[in-house]
């Protein structure tokens, strides 16, 4: 059975720590760059420097780290693991062109934040067109800012597009117009908190709409409490489950940057082999996530 593959011991004793904050990660000198009302509360763009002294720019909303960039030469490269394990989509590519006839050419990005994963995606993937929905105008506007948006921008030109909207209106819409992507990747957070609202059956039933034959889902889930409660991680991928017919999880700690407390669910309906998925059985699923 590709569907399950990982117990929740084996889950809980790989987990790093989370995104939610690398604070060990950036320890030297911290400056705040700009205060900012969002939709979600005050951010912060806040300039620190890891244990190199590479100076780092991260956006801090609802006490977590939401976002980082490298300043410089290396605006483009991935600070926490979980950006660069987001393109573990691509191993798919292969076996999805053999059995879909097309490759990784669309995707859809739901949450923008700093739009980390999109300045590596796009600046890695020479072809690849991408679009990105935030809501949040002011996020954007930081974005282009303090992290490299603009750049990146001009950079890539129509390849990407930048949507300011409602990620699950945008899904219904997509859903049931002539719009496919290849893969969509959720990074949605509201503060410190996963957006429940996108992790539900029916949430997962216009994603399944929106994507190409064996298009793929992936999701950046955070654990609780240092990682030892992957409660919402067992849950999202027994909702996957009910929408896809395989689901993986990749964890993607990041002991360098805190010890991120990550990890990657994959779902799709193509039977497909990704190198750091870990497996799971029936057990470890949760309770399946819906509206309320």
């Amino acid at each position: 059975m590709n569907k399950p593959s990982v117990s929740a011991g084996v889950v809980a004793g790989v987990a790093l720590g989370a995104a939610a904050l690398g604070a060990a990660a950036v320890a030297v000198r911290v400056a705040c760059l700009q205060v900012a009302r969002t939709c979600n509360g005050l951010a912060r763009v806040k300039r620190v420097h890891d244990e190199g002294g590479d100076e780092v720019r991260v956006l801090v909303q609802g006490g977590v780290y939401q976002s980082a960039s490298y300043v410089g030469e290396r605006w483009a490269e991935p600070v926490f693991a979980y950006y660069r394990a987001f393109d573990d989509v691509f191993e798919a590519e292969g076996a999805m062109h053999d059995a879909y006839g097309h490759g990784i050419d669309r995707m859809l990005m739901l949450g923008g934040g700093g739009f980390a994963y999109p300045k590596f995606a796009l600046m890695s993937h020479e072809g690849l067109r991408m679009d990105v929905i935030e809501y949040d105008g002011e996020i954007t506007r930081l974005a282009r800012r303090w992290f490299y948006l603009d750049e990146l921008e001009r950079t890539v030109g129509d390849r990407l597009r930048v949507i300011t909207a409602e990620a699950r209106s945008y899904l219904g819409v997509t859903s049931v117009g002539h719009r496919r992507y290849d893969v969509v990747v959720s990074d949605c957070f509201g503060g410190a908190e996963p957006v429940r609202e996108l992790a539900t059956v029916e949430a997962l039933r216009l994603v399944r709409g929106s994507l190409n034959a064996g298009g793929i889902y992936v999701a950046n889930i955070v654990s609780a409490s240092e990682g030892s409660d992957v409660t919402f991680l067992r849950d999202c991928a027994a909702t996957a489950l009910e929408v896809f017919a395989h689901a993986w999880v990749v964890p993607c700690g990041d002991a360098k940057f805190g010890g991120e407390e990550n990890y990657l669910l994959i779902a799709s309906d193509g039977n497909y082999a990704f190198a750091e998925a870990v497996p799971f059985d029936t057990d470890f699923l949760g309770t399946v996530l819906h509206d309320k």
